[in-house]
């Protein structure tokens, strides 16, 4: 008998929504997000990286830290450096054009309606090599400090001068670790 109350305990906790357990960043906005428009930013604002632009179409508050959501367009070839997250997975999602994907040490080449995964401690990196301009879904979850990340990169001048900040980097749970992927 000790051994199915045991299972049947074990069993209980498993189905507990995680909020009652306390595995849960915060609690999420009281209030419905709106829809964000397509080629719109959720709070109407431009943000510039360099020659690109980010749109932001889910923000940390909203999912209580659980998630932030940006779209990138990317109007020049490449990326940025290999890198990785220390507590965020990285989901790429091809919205438009073509890139080379970098994760652990498999590169995959990806066209329009094709994503994959950069795990949390595995080094990623993305390069749009295509000719025409690419537009990439980049999700964070949970959403840990890219939202000020990217708050704090946009407008930086030149583009990839924040790559090899360690400090900076690190203040927001990044390690650079290696180069960018070569595009011809």
């Amino acid at each position: 008998m000790p051994m199915h109350r045991r299972s049947f305990l074990e069993l209980a906790l498993v189905a507990l929504p995680l909020p009652l357990v306390g595995q849960t960043p915060s609690t999420p906005s009281s209030t419905a997000p709106s829809p964000v428009a397509a080629g719109a930013d959720r709070e109407a604002k431009m943000r510039p990286l360099g020659p690109n632009l980010a749109s932001y179409k889910v923000l940390t508050r909203e999912t209580g830290g659980g998630l932030f959501v940006m779209e990138e367009t990317n109007r020049t070839k490449g990326g940025p450096p290999l890198h990785l997250h220390h507590a965020e997975d990285e989901l790429f999602y091809v919205l438009e054009g073509e890139y080379i994907v970098q994760v652990g040490e498999q590169r995959s080449r990806l066209k329009t309606g094709d994503c994959v995964l950069g795990p949390r401690g595995i080094p990623h990196a993305f390069a749009r090599v295509g000719e025409s301009t690419g537009r990439l879904l980049i999700s964070y979850a949970p959403a840990g400090k890219m939202e000020a990340f990217f708050n704090e990169i946009t407008g930086i001048t030149p583009p990839g001068k924040y790559a090899n900040d360690a400090d900076m980097l690190r203040a927001y749970g990044m390690e650079a670790v290696g180069p960018q992927i070569p595009v011809s």
